[in-house]
């Protein structure tokens, strides 16, 4: 068993896409919680997949006269491509539906 410091639980990572559907090469930052940092360049027309913690936020940065300029900011579940779904959890055992106590009472 792997023993993790307490604070220092993996983050739930989010599956992403973000597709640069400018004519001008971007840079897509995304900053999140426990000092998560990506930053990558994306190219016109380029999709960029990537994985984050939920609640970070991605900026999106061109190169303009003056310099660096923040064209958007997006909250990561905004990009999302794929939504956790909740788990099914059958609802019979050997064939038995019903409460754990009818499940008891048939075995």
């Amino acid at each position: 068993m792997i023993k993790v410091p307490f604070g220092h639980l993996p983050l739930a990572q989010l599956t992403c896409g973000y597709r640069n559907s400018s004519d001008r090469m971007v840079i897509v930052r995304c900053i999140g919680r426990e000092e998560f940092f990506l930053e990558r360049v994306v190219f016109p027309f380029e999709l960029l997949s990537f994985m984050a913690p939920a609640e970070s936020m991605v900026q999106i940065w061109t190169h303009g006269l003056g310099g660096p300029e923040l064209r958007e900011s997006i909250p990561v579940e905004e990009l999302c491509v794929e939504t956790p779904e909740p788990m099914d959890v059958p609802r019979s055992i050997s064939g038995l539906t019903g409460s754990v106590q009818e499940w008891q009472q048939a075995s």
